[in-house]
């Protein structure tokens, strides 16, 4: 395995504080560990809107990588790139790191989401090997996206250990990690919290604002029900473990999720969930650790939050399930041997 060369693609700057870059930046480092050669190849531009200059950029990228290069490229550039990974496909050897189909990014005009769909149709049918995040998405790209079982590995996101805090006195503190996007559902969340208004909590969320307009509404919603001294937007954070260790529940009314690393690294702290039955979300989050609901049902988020912040034994009993699915996380050496597995299958 020493000596590996690997040319790893991804969108703009690897440090983006996003679950998926987060993914790639671990997965990276993971594979030097062992003895790889990983150069991270940043593509300039705008994904997944892009432009004539985007696509000029990443053709001079990938005609730049030399003949037989191992080439990782990850899904939200890979998806919208079918010409030019058709052209390059007889020189490189090509896999794709598929976090979820854009399609189902959600709030999509359709006409956009069948030509993000077309798109990953095409590209994928030209990659050697297809990496995804779960067994939801790796089912959906057999089924929907033509890939073929035989060139597909699932490589779910690692989770560390965390220390957990058992201090009751901080079941209140509510927390929501996941970029600023309508994907993520903070609108629903919103008015959950806002049909909770007469128990005592407060909520942070943590995570990029990638969408000023978004935003913008979500800032409206919250001044409408009165709730601007109850919900704190923190930003992103580089270290989320102090949040992690201050929280009481895990709050994420996403409408859906690949994987869905967040609610990963809130089992692994020890704290109750409180989401939506989604993508892959039922496969980390198991029933009893919180509840998972339906999505965009504030009425039903509302019910299943309420009851863990005023019946003890709920909380306490969803704290014990939380600490149980910790134990049976992935490790992120795991993910890391089934992707170096799966480039290794190509590497001839």
């Amino acid at each position: 395995m020493s000596g590996k060369r690997l040319f790893f693609v991804v969108p703009g700057d690897i440090d983006t504080p996003t679950g998926g870059y987060g993914y790639d930046r671990r997965i990276a480092a993971g594979l030097r560990d062992l003895g790889w050669q990983v150069e991270i190849v940043s593509l300039p531009g705008t994904y997944p809107d892009t432009g004539a200059e985007t696509l000029e950029a990443a053709a001079a990228a990938f005609a730049a990588l030399p003949d037989t290069a191992l080439t990782l490229v990850d899904g939200l550039a890979y998806a919208r790139l079918p010409q030019i990974v058709e052209r390059q496909s007889g020189r490189l050897r090509l896999a794709a790191l598929v976090h979820h189909p854009l399609a189902d990014e959600g709030n999509l005009p359709a006409p956009t989401a069948r030509a993000f769909e077309a798109d990953e149709i095409g590209a994928l049918e030209q990659a050697h090997a297809v990496i995804c995040t779960s067994e939801t998405t790796g089912r959906r790209l057999v089924e929907r996206y033509a890939v073929s079982p035989a060139k597909l590995h699932v490589a779910p996101p690692g989770t560390e250990r965390k220390s957990i805090l058992t201090d009751k006195r901080r079941k209140t503190i509510l927390l929501c990690v996941g970029s600023i996007v309508p994907r993520k559902g903070h609108d629903v969340l919103i008015e959950a919290l806002a049909r909770l208004a007469d128990i005592d909590w407060s909520a942070r969320f943590v995570g990029p604002p990638r969408d000023d307009g978004w935003k913008n509404r979500l800032d409206r919603l919250i001044a409408t029900h009165g709730l601007e001294d109850r919900i704190s937007f923190i930003g992103p954070l580089a270290d989320l473990d102090s949040e992690y260790k201050q929280a009481g529940i895990f709050v994420l009314a996403t409408r859906h999720e690949g994987y869905g690393m967040a609610y990963a690294e809130a089992l692994a702290a020890g704290l109750p969930v409180v989401g939506c039955a989604v993508g892959a979300v039922p496969e980390v989050v198991p029933p009893d650790a919180g509840a998972l609901v339906p999505p965009d049902d504030p009425a039903a988020f509302a019910s299943a939050l309420r009851k863990l912040l005023t019946d003890s034994n709920a909380y306490d009993k969803a704290a014990q399930g939380a600490r149980r699915a910790a134990e049976t996380l992935p490790r992120w050496e795991d993910s890391v041997a089934i992707i170096a597995r799966a480039l290794e299958g190509i590497d001839t």
